[in-house]
């Protein structure tokens, strides 16, 4: 077992954090503030090549694995830029598998090429109000009509719907009443955010305020058939080859948070003197560090090893969630100790903490609730019965 970085994977690492250093905690402070998308992130990642890193060669990308993606999205977190800075880019980099494996080769030519430029911005449009993590029972449908499809319903949690063109878009095409198996007869598109017939509403959050979140009103959207990913009523199995290096990604995005909110506490302790000692000298203060500490890396290394396996094409569910449990879990607590050490000055957003604090919290709720992993552990790694 190698535990260590290639040559390859460690350049990756070194040139996305000189790409990030141009863009300082001030930066992300005042998109926090004015709720601004970063697009000159956004664009020097997409210039960078980095959007592409998972999409094969013959459309324009790097062709790496998710490991690769993991150490880019680690060492974005790792910047201090926190989810903003995160999840401006992460669905560009692995949302698009189900696109990439199952869409046609006209698609693929046709929209790769301005998704891996930064030129189209692309929503993953999956959750619906009324259903939540329960996907079978999605109500948006997509009815033929002639030679494509008219699609009506609700979408919520969009992110980056206000700057997309596009989106995949999960829709039923034979009622859940209608089918043997209740994952089919579902139906994935790649299809337009056409705005006269999308009202697109923003969500207000309670951090990630620079990336936005909206809940979408389709009112007869026209999609043609073209547009049409794979095969009609397979389209949940299509969007499980995203969940996977989902989980993967948003883990090694927390890890890199929780790593810069320890370093930010470990900073402070030893700077920071009170009855004349710095603060780190205190136990109160130093095991709660340390083990923040211990967890971060424990967890990385799940990380890690969930990537090596999807990369070589093995089973990493059980491998997948764990690591965005642990991951979660760890970088929470590390900004939460980060932020205790700061004491008053940790509430203060000059500070940064705070910030880092509100942004990684997002990550025990999205994309999937730590209590839904705890379920697909209990059923699927433990072989409990099934608990909902």
């Amino acid at each position: 077992m190698d535990f260590e970085l290639t040559d390859e994977q460690q350049e990756i690492r070194n040139q996305v954090a000189a790409l990030c250093r141009r863009f300082p905690d001030e930066y992300w402070r005042e998109r926090d503030t004015t709720a601004e998308f970063p697009w000159d992130f956004y664009q020097a990642v997409a210039e960078g090549g980095w959007l592409g890193i998972t999409i094969p060669r013959e459309y324009g990308g790097a062709g790496l694995g998710i490991t690769e993606a993991a150490v880019v999205m680690q060492t974005v977190g790792e910047s201090g830029g926190g989810s903003q800075a995160c999840s401006s880019i992460h669905l560009g980099i692995f949302g698009l598998e189900p696109l990439i494996k199952y869409g046609t080769e006209a698609i693929k030519r046709r929209y790769l090429p301005d998704i891996l430029a930064g030129k189209t911005h692309v929503s993953f449009a999956v959750t619906e109000p009324d259903a939540g993590t329960n996907t079978t029972e999605i109500k948006t449908f997509a009815a033929r009509q002639g030679d494509g499809y008219v699609i009506n319903g609700r979408k919520v949690f969009i992110t980056k719907a206000r700057e997309s063109q596009k989106m995949l878009l999960l829709t039923r095409t034979t009622p859940y009443e209608q089918v043997a198996k209740k994952t089919d007869g579902m139906t994935l598109f790649f299809a337009d955010i056409d705005r006269k017939a999308i009202e697109v509403r923003e969500l207000h959050k309670c951090g990630r305020a620079a990336v936005d979140t909206n809940m979408l009103f389709i009112d007869n959207l026209y999609v043609p058939a073209e547009d049409r990913v794979g095969e009609e009523g397979k389209g949940f199995r299509y969007i499980l080859d995203g969940i996977n290096p989902e989980r993967v990604l948003i883990a090694a995005e927390a890890i890199g948070m929780g790593k810069r909110a320890l370093e930010r506490g470990v900073r402070y302790a030893q700077e920071r003197v009170v009855f004349h000692r710095p603060i780190g000298m205190n136990q109160g203060i130093q095991f709660p560090l340390a083990d923040a500490a211990a967890k971060l890396e424990t967890a990385e290394l799940m990380v890690y090893k969930a990537a090596w396996l999807y990369d070589r094409g093995k089973p990493c569910g059980k491998e997948a969630n764990i690591a965005k449990y642990m991951a979660a879990e760890a970088a929470f607590e590390a900004a939460d100790r980060a932020m205790q050490v700061h004491g008053g000055y940790g509430y203060i957003k000059d500070y940064d903490v705070e910030r880092y604090w509100r942004e990684v919290r997002l990550f025990r709720i999205a994309p999937i609730s730590q209590e839904m992993v705890l379920n697909y552990v209990g059923e699927h790694v433990l072989g409990l019965p099934r608990s909902y």
